[in-house]
């Protein structure tokens, strides 16, 4: 119980010391303020020094992100016209395979060389577009002629004239085809 006593004798003469000297009764509420006051600027400023930094870091992501489309869109258009310039040797050789006569020892040679090709595009991703017969796309066909044709319905596709192919979900080269009428 004495402790007790003690802690009001205590506060009693904090009580009677600040009574007895009313600038100081101000003075500790004035720190405090002040103290409140400066806490508050501290925390307002560090609040946009992180908003601050989430932006930047938000904005260095996004700019990561742009950079790296644009590398792929890049790296895919620059391989696509490398490839453009190769289908027309992969043309040659297909159209040279299908007029070779029988007993010719050369065809087979060129037909290996037209597959290892056709290979080499397939690991690359390069899908041929598989026109004949199908209904008429302008996305994957160009049109050469519109004729009748009594086999196929009016829109379809009758002959491709040239393979088109794709590069993922790009058409790198649309298939030349004759459409009936």
């Amino acid at each position: 119980m004495t402790n007790k006593k003690n802690h009001k004798h205590e506060t009693h003469e904090i009580k009677i010391e600040a009574e007895a000297t009313p600038e100081l009764e101000n003075q500790p509420q004035a720190d405090v303020e002040a103290l409140m006051g400066q806490l508050k600027d501290a925390e307002s400023k560090l609040a946009e020094s992180v908003e601050g930094w989430q932006r930047s870091q938000a904005d260095f992501q996004n700019y990561r992100k742009r950079v790296e489309r644009d590398n792929e869109m890049n790296y895919a258009s620059m391989k696509s016209d490398i490839i453009k310039k190769i289908l027309p040797v992969l043309d040659d050789l297909e159209r040279a395979l299908q007029n070779r006569p029988a007993d010719d020892a050369w065809g087979s040679g060129v037909e290996l060389i037209a597959r290892k090709f056709q290979n080499i595009l397939d690991v690359e991703g390069v899908k041929r577009i598989e026109a004949a017969g199908a209904e008429f796309d302008p996305r994957f066909h160009e049109a050469i002629s519109h004729e009748h044709n009594e086999d196929f319905e009016s829109g379809h596709v009758i002959e491709v004239v040239q393979n088109g192919y794709m590069l993922g979900e790009r058409v790198i080269r649309p298939a030349l085809v004759r459409v009936a009428q």
